[in-house]
Order: structure tokens, then C-alpha cells, then sequence
């Protein structure tokens, strides 16, 4: 019995490494190559919405992987009524979500725009502790509040790096919407632990990726229908022939976007099943510094005082939160160690 625990243990614990690594490769990857078509003529907001999760065919690749041969009771997937509805309605919000990150994106360079979207952390941990119950510590609660104060301090001086070209209505408007993205993916987050903890079944890995591929076929349906309404489709072969970097690498942004994307989506929720949707976030807002030393690098961005000195809080606040969680395992683990012994002294006293 304890060996088939610690199995489970070490299988949950490799599978939050693995989704962690989706994660990271989505969080940063994804605002870059979001900008990279901004930057060199692509101006389609509601495309770059529905590359956030037009991927979804992808989640077939390790779906298939794991579904038996044999389909139980009949059916392939195993998702409920309930659960494909939470899914259907969380994917809805997702892509308006989608929208407003990309709109964001679209106004502001990709160092502000990360540590604008690092003020998730503080919403994710409002909606996580209303919605699931999440339990607090001073390092956690001190955690949130500096990593957003630190995203807030950049509304103090946030024109300075305003592209060229760019009204202030543009900027502000960018700033706006991208908050508003923080606001509604904090809220998202805790809405798929909730999903988990009420489904009536067992959630298993091959059950997220059921959900992840319900949330992002319906947050598609959702920029598809944006995306006619604004006319991106006839748009496209237009702005390829357009595009900076010539029509080919066009359409090859295009898949890398939907790819890395899908890392992103896929890794978030792999983390709540593993994890919770507030250690989801924490890593999302870890990856704040990678993200910000790749933006100056490859896009040349100013990095002003305000992007120091909220880079700090961040820092500090990660510093913090994992400082907490280093001593409260080991906390535990102490409390542990009497019950586990007990067992081992009274067995060694019979003949």
C-alpha cells in the first residue's frame, strides 16, 4: 500500500516537472513570437486571439497516447455532462481572455506587458481563496502583495516606453486591457481546480487533457467568430505578402505561435492537477524575469527605473513565497516523522 502511494507520489511529482517545463516554454515563448508578428506589420488582433489556442488538434497527439484500446462502457472520452459544460463555459471565457491579452500585446512592448500580467498572481489568489478555499501563510499573502504592488508601480511612469508611433489613448488603452486579461485569466485558473474538485469522477491526467481540449476548442469557436466578424480570414494572404520578414516566415510564426501557445495552456491546467491553480500562477509570475531579459534582448526595449524597481518586488515576492513553502514542508515533514517511527518500534518489540 505505502509503495503504490509513493508511486502515485513520484508520478504526480513528474508530472508537475513536465507541465512545469510546458509552462515555461509557453509563458515565455509565447508573448515573444505574440510580438515578433505586432512588430514586423501584423496588426490582426483577433488572429493573434485564436493562434492562442487554435493549436487545440494537438492535445490529440498525448490524448491518443493515453486512451486505451478499448473503450470503456463504450465511450472513448470520459468526461461527464458537468464537467464538458465547466470545460465549454471556462473555454468561452478563455477567449475573450485571449483577446484582450493580444490587444495588450499589440500596444506595449513585451517587458511591460509581462509585468503588467504578473499582477494575475494577486487575482488568482482573491478568486483561489473564494472559490477553493485556498489556504494562506504570511510568506504566500506577502508574496501576492509585492508581486502586485510591483506590476502596479509601472502605472506611475508607463508612457516611457511607448512605441513609435503609438497615441497615449493607444498605450493606456493596451495597459487597460492587458489588467483586464490578468483580472479575468486569475479567475480562470481557480475555476479549473474548482472543475476538478467537484467532478463527480476521478480526475486522471487523460481527463485534463479531455478538458484542455474542450476549454480551447470552444475559446477558438470563440476568435473564429471575431476573426469573421473583423474579416481576418480574407486578410491574411494580404498582410503574408506585407510582413517584415517575408511571406514564408509569415506562416511559419503562425504555427510556432499555435504550438507554443498549446505548451502554455496545456502545462497551466497540468499544474493545477498536479499542483493548484495558485502554484500555477506563482510559476507564471517566476518566469517574469526570463521573459523581461529576453524582450531587451531580442527586441532592444528600454528597461527604465519603474521595470527595476518592479522587478525587484517580484523577486522579492518569489523569494518569499518559496521561502514559506520550504518551511512549512519541513514543518510537516517533522510532524510526520513520530507517526511514521511508531509503527517501526512497536513491530521491533515482538519476537
Amino acid at each position: 500500500m505505502e509503495m503504490d502511494q509513493d508511486a502515485s507520489k513520484r508520478m504526480k511529482r513528474l508530472l508537475l516537472l513536465l507541465n512545469a517545463i510546458l509552462l515555461s516554454i509557453g509563458n515565455c515563448g509565447g508573448p515573444l513570437i505574440m510580438r515578433l508578428y505586432f512588430v514586423h506589420g501584423g496588426k490582426r488582433v483577433w488572429l493573434s486571439s485564436w493562434l492562442e489556442t487554435g493549436g487545440w488538434p494537438i492535445i490529440f497527439v498525448p490524448l491518443l497516447h493515453h486512451l486505451p484500446p478499448t473503450p470503456p462502457h463504450g465511450r472513448w472520452f470520459r468526461h461527464q455532462g458537468p464537467v464538458f459544460i465547466a470545460s465549454m463555459v471556462i473555454g468561452i471565457l478563455t477567449g475573450f481572455d485571449d483577446y484582450l491579452y493580444a490587444y495588450g500585446v499589440a500596444r506595449l512592448p513585451v517587458s511591460t506587458s509581462s509585468l503588467v500580467i504578473a499582477s494575475q498572481l494577486g487575482f488568482t489568489a482573491l478568486f483561489a481563496f473564494l472559490l477553493v478555499k485556498q489556504k494562506f501563510t504570511p510568506y504566500s499573502i506577502n508574496a501576492v502583495a509585492l508581486l502586485t504592488i510591483g506590476a502596479g508601480v509601472l502605472a506611475l511612469h508607463s508612457n516611457g516606453d511607448r512605441p513609435k508611433g503609438e497615441s497615449n489613448r493607444e498605450y493606456y488603452l493596451g495597459f487597460f486591457m492587458t489588467i483586464a486579461a490578468a483580472v479575468m485569466y486569475g479567475l480562470i485558473l481557480p475555476m479549473v481546480e474548482l472543475t476538478y474538485k467537484k467532478a463527480k469522477q476521478e480526475i486522471t491526467y487523460t481527463l485534463v487533457l479531455e478538458i484542455q481540449l474542450v476549454m480551447c476548442f470552444f475559446a477558438t469557436v470563440v476568435c473564429t467568430i471575431g476573426m469573421i466578424v473583423n474579416n481576418d480570414f480574407q486578410a491574411i494572404p494580404r498582410e503574408a505578402r506585407a510582413f517584415g520578414l517575408g511571406e514564408t516566415k509569415y506562416y511559419v510564426v503562425m504555427v510556432c505561435s499555435g504550438i507554443i501557445w498549446q505548451c502554455f495552456f496545456l502545462g497551466a491546467i497540468g499544474v493545477i492537477f498536479a499542483g493548484s491553480s495558485l502554484l500555477s500562477a506563482i510559476i507564471i509570475a517566476v518566469l517574469l524575469p526570463v521573459t523581461e531579459v529576453l524582450a531587451v534582448i531580442f527586441y532592444q526595449e528600454k528597461f527604465q527605473a519603474e521595470k527595476g524597481v518592479s522587478l525587484v518586488l517580484s523577486l522579492w515576492g518569489f523569494i518569499s513565497y518559496f521561502y514559506g513553502e520550504l518551511k512549512h514542508s519541513k514543518k510537516k515533514s517533522k510532524t510526520l516523522i513520530p507517526e511514521t517511527e511508531m509503527p517501526q518500534t512497536i513491530s521491533s518489540s515482538n519476537p
